[in-house]
């Protein structure tokens, strides 16, 4: 499509949004968008195979087949379904793949001001559990694939969607993604796939600033240190105290600060957001590229925020601690979880080499909590940026796209470890204030959910189409 009829269908489909009626395309995302965040899929009392179930049905009342259609349970996870959906190409490409989580964090009523698993709109917004993360992604790529097969999309290459259960749990041994590739790899197999991860960022006005691709994230493991000791009664201590032992032991831990290192997603974040921010933090920003980086402007970027620091170095935290058995004994066990956040390309070995070397006492044995999943950063092919950016200029002129890497962790680990490039872009924008992600009152605003899906929608099919 031409570039003036991209803008004139944006400027349609975004008018609709400020005034009281919805377009066709708008009332039956918004239907789906509720069903899925109404459907409970939390771990403890949820089900993602409901969810899945009820997503099946839509597409296939929109015409899907049978067999384009998979609902995956893993053994033992009665709840836990996957959907994996298909549109044919004609096979000259590699498929895409849009994924998206279906299950969320749990949500106590009594802590929220509204109810979190009833969709509320309320002053331009939208609030319940997973309202953000992630079923407007989720809700948006089964109302984008009914449009597909509506529009008799005849793509160059299979249009994938996978909704999946568990990203939330850790550890978990129901990862829908992890399980899918182990399992029914074909199913998922693609060349490009479209996650969570990205999105933009709005200033206090609601002006859009930046709109971000991730490319990349950390590893995430955690380790346990122990101390043991043959204990005691407590009315005659010894000097070796297994508490003082992991105590001095995480002191040590908490002053120590890993090498700073940028990749070239890193770098290409604070070389474009110098020329977006202002006054000190611009400066700053340009002054950590400096080899060496200048110090003082690190430090007052973590002020800023911690996200800074963990942007361009690999974090361990101390994050729970358990120890001793009775009030009148000498502790015989001392332990801390500790969570580590590596950047790609750090060998997991080193890390936990690093963290002995730290706490500086042979007393402390540290152990591995699970496997963490080491992935590469995936290219920024130019074929790719410059669909991402010419349809984000189409529908917000003049915002630049930032490449993003996560601090966090997404199921991309488990499809990038593999060679199959996964990108965090959603076109969804949230205000300084965040989305409340994982917190009280989640929500996104209105405008940005059907801009998002309106964005993912052009996305993927330019990606499937070109």
């Amino acid at each position: 499509m031409k570039q003036a009829t991209w803008l004139l269908a944006g400027l349609a489909f975004t008018g609709a949004v400020h005034g009281a009626e919805l377009t066709p395309v708008q009332k039956q995302m918004r239907e789906i968008y509720q069903e899925l965040v109404e459907t409970n899929t939390t771990n403890s009392i949820g089900s993602c195979t409901v969810a899945a179930n009820k997503m099946a049905k839509r597409l296939k009342d929109a015409g899907f087949k049978d067999a384009d259609l998979h609902l995956i349970v893993p053994p033992g996870g009665p709840k836990k379904g996957n959907l994996v959906a298909r549109i044919k190409g004609d096979g000259s490409k590699k498929p895409l793949l849009l994924l998206a989580h279906i299950d969320v964090v749990e949500a106590n009523r009594e802590d929220w001001l509204r109810d979190p698993f009833k969709l509320v709109e309320e002053d331009g917004m939208f609030y319940a559990r997973g309202s953000s993360d992630d079923k407007a992604m989720a809700a948006s790529f089964v109302a984008n694939m009914i449009r597909y097969k509506k529009e008799k999309l005849a793509p160059k290459r299979d249009v994938v969607m996978a909704l999946t259960c568990d990203e939330e749990m850790v550890p978990t041994k129901f990862d829908g993604v992890e399980y899918l590739f182990n399992h029914h790899r074909a199913l998922i197999d693609a060349e490009i796939t479209l996650n969570e991860g990205g999105g933009g960022l709005l200033d206090k006005e609601g002006k859009p600033v930046r709109h971000g691709i991730q490319a990349g994230e950390k590893v995430y493991q955690s380790f346990q240190l122990e101390v043991t000791n043959p204990g005691g009664h407590s009315s005659a201590p010894y000097r070796d105290n297994a508490i003082y032992h992991l105590a001095d032991g995480l002191s040590r831990l908490g002053k120590f600060a890993f090498p700073f290192k940028l990749s070239d997603v890193t770098r290409a974040f604070y070389e474009k957001m110098s020329t977006i921010e202002k006054g000190q933090v611009a400066a700053d920003m340009k002054a950590i590229l400096n080899n060496p980086p200048d110090e003082a402007a690190l430090e007052r970027l973590y002020t800023l925020s911690p996200s800074h620091n963990s942007t361009v170095r690999t974090t361990c935290v101390a994050t729970q601690v358990n120890a001793g058995h009775a009030d009148n004994a000498l502790p015989q066990r001392a332990r801390a979880t500790v969570n580590c956040r590596i950047l790609p390309g750090e060998p997991i070995e080193e890390v936990q080499a690093t963290l002995q070397r730290v706490v500086a006492d042979d007393q402390i044995k540290i152990t591995r909590i699970g496997e963490g999943v080491a992935s590469p950063m995936p290219p920024l092919t130019p074929a790719l940026m410059k669909a991402v950016e010419e349809i984000s200029n189409d529908m917000w002129p003049g915002v630049p796209v930032i490449p993003t890497m996560s601090t966090g962790g997404t199921d991309g680990r488990f499809l990038n470890s593999a060679g199959i490039w996964t990108y965090g872009i959603s076109g969804m924008f949230h205000g300084p204030e965040g989305s409340g992600a994982h917190g009280l009152n989640e929500h996104i605003r209105v405008k940005s959910l059907y801009d998002g899906q309106e964005y993912l929608y052009r996305l993927g099919k330019r990606l499937a189409t070109e």
